[in-house]
């Protein structure tokens, strides 16, 4: 039977996490349409109406056996909610119930979608993680159940806000979902279930890869003119260390989330490289904040590593999947992606096919970790059982960030020192305006600030 493992976030700083982990768990056995027969209508709205906004209310509307309505959606973007409501219409018709005064635009929409629900309704936060305390501050004030995108914070200042609204919302018994969909991957359930009981004796050593050409908002250009600084950034928010974390934590934060989930407990430390290798080319001169590489050692209270490689080059190897290693075998955690099925053990440490004693096999029903993410929390809605996955996603977020910042400080860094310290990215994020001041400004040549490790101390820039 594999140990548990402490560390002393859990023990000292970080607040009792005795919510649900894996809804596939908690809600075994669950009958849908039974339990969905006196909870009457759910409605949503939407805060962030971007892909992955609109991805989660799709999923939100194909619970099956729930009677769920999209009622109102905002963003900041003023075309953004009409062209999701069109999309989501096309796919779901009359459960897309957002006439156009229930569109909202601005700083404040947010307030204006919460507005339309009642105690109990549910809203989807999906802005750049900059904004998830505010938005979760509010819903929480309104006695909404919320679901919320990763990464929940970027930086110590934020986490332990989020961790002291979050006992505000236990408190009111909401149900809270985070888009760390690699909990919901049945296969992957499955995997950690066998590590426990002991099919990999002692985890010996982890290892993840995100390794590809670059993607979504990864490098931006100059700001082109037309659009004010605040609005050019939040736009391309996974390129800036304020909006998102930069594509460190957006991007790689699900193999070190997965990680950490199948060897039960947080690192402690973390000391990393990376570098900014090329940024003129033919096309353009990128002026984002992101390094184009990093590589980062983690290191649990046991001793045990967590390493983690991620790059955004083009013509470059492409590696993406993770590993564990242990004392009487090894496993492929995802075999492809941010979890991409099967997961499967190996005798030896060779992860080649003959070597193979266990492969998951999900049904097919079950192989959308999206989807079953939005399965389990209306389950606990309609049943009003405990359910709440923001503790988690703050120390996993924090446990991404602390990677970040190692390479990007060129420091040790240790749990304790980034979740105390006193940095914050965007400390008025609550009074920002569309015409700004912006959280971080460019250089009279439209260049921002990058990391410089060893140049800044502790400071990512």
């Amino acid at each position: 039977m594999r140990r548990s493992i402490q560390d002393p976030i859990s023990r000292r700083s970080f607040l009792s996490t005795s919510s649900s982990l894996a809804a596939g768990s908690v809600f075994a056995g669950l009958s849908l349409p039974n339990v969905h027969a006196g909870r009457g209508k759910i409605r949503v709205a939407l805060v962030g109406c971007g892909g992955r906004g609109c991805g989660a209310a799709a999923n939100a509307l194909s619970v099956k056996g729930a009677e769920i309505e999209l009622v109102a959606m905002a963003d900041v973007f003023a075309n953004k909610p009409r062209a999701g409501r069109e999309a989501l219409q096309e796919q779901f018709d009359q459960k897309v119930n957002v006439p156009d005064d229930r569109l909202f635009t601005g700083f404040s929409s947010f307030k204006n979608a919460m507005d339309s629900l009642s105690v109990g309704d549910v809203v989807i936060l999906a802005t750049p993680p900059a904004f998830r305390w505010l938005h979760y501050q509010y819903a929480i004030e309104k006695g909404l159940h919320v679901f919320m995108e990763k990464p929940v914070t970027t930086d110590g200042p934020t986490s332990k806000r989020m961790l002291a609204l979050n006992e505000k919302a236990k408190q009111k018994n909401l149900k809270v979902g985070v888009g760390l969909m690699s909990r919901h991957n049945v296969g992957m359930q499955e995997l950690e279930k066998r590590i426990r009981d002991g099919a990999l004796g002692e985890i010996l050593m982890m290892r993840g890869y995100r390794m590809h050409a670059p993607a979504a908002f990864f490098r931006s250009k100059k700001k082109p003119e037309g659009i004010s600084e605040v609005m050019y950034q939040i736009q391309r928010f996974h390129s800036f260390l304020w909006a998102s974390g930069g594509n460190f934590s957006d991007f790689n934060i699900h193999i070190v989330d997965h990680l950490c989930w199948m060897k039960g407990g947080f690192p402690i430390k973390a000391q990393a490289v990376g570098g900014r290798h090329f940024r003129q080319t033919d096309e353009a001169l990128w002026v984002d904040q992101n390094f184009d590489a990093y590589a980062v050692e983690y290191t649990f209270l046991d001793g045990t590593k967590m390493f983690f490689d991620g790059r955004c080059m083009p013509g470059c190897h492409i590696e993406y999947r993770s590993y564990a290693h242990g004392t009487k075998g090894a496993a492929i955690v995802s075999a492809n992606s941010d979890c991409g099925l099967p997961s499967r053990i190996y005798k030896g440490q060779t992860t080649t096919d003959k070597d193979a004693i266990w492969t998951s096999d999900v049904r097919e029903d079950q192989r959308d970790p999206y989807q079953n993410e939005w399965d389990a929390l209306i389950a606990a809605i309609v049943a009003d059982r405990p359910y709440n996955e923001v503790d988690t996603g703050v120390r996993t977020s924090l446990v991404t960030s602390m990677g970040r910042m190692a390479a990007h400080t060129g420091q040790e860094i240790t749990s304790d020192e980034i979740l105390n310290s006193d940095f914050e990215f965007a400390p008025d994020v609550e009074h920002l305006t569309e015409d700004g001041p912006a959280p971080v400004m460019p250089d009279k040549d439209g260049v921002y600030p990058v990391p410089m490790p060893g140049l800044k101390g502790k400071r990512e820039y």
